[in-house]
Parts: C-alpha cells; sequence; structure tokens
C-alpha cells in the first residue's frame, strides 16, 4: 500500500508538471519504464512538454 500511494503522488507531481519523469520515477521506487505503465494505469499522459519545452529538448539532443 505504501508503494501505490509513493506512485500515486509521483505520478500526480509529474501530471502538474512539479517534478521531472526521472524523478517521479525516483520517488515512486520505479524504473522510468515503470513509472510510464504506471502513468498509463493512471491515464496520464507521459509527454509533459509544452512546445516550447520539446524544441528545446530537440535542440539540445546529440
Amino acid at each position: 500500500m505504501v508503494q501505490e500511494m509513493r506512485i500515486a503522488a509521483a505520478v500526480k507531481w509529474y501530471e502538474l508538471g512539479e517534478i521531472s519523469q526521472a524523478k517521479a520515477a525516483e520517488v515512486s521506487g520505479l524504473t522510468r519504464a515503470e513509472f510510464i505503465n504506471a502513468l498509463a494505469r493512471y491515464q496520464v499522459d507521459f509527454m509533459q512538454y509544452t512546445a516550447q519545452e520539446l524544441a528545446e529538448e530537440l535542440m539540445n539532443a546529440d
């Protein structure tokens, strides 16, 4: 039960844009892949970028 509460909190914080996907996975005690699966379970989109943030990420990709 405690693990599921941590996952739920991390999902909500991620959905609100309070923490990154990597930090949310860490908080929830999951790998990033497992966290993405948890997002699907909670019906939260895994992509939380604005158009501007996405453009910046793509510019910084090597």
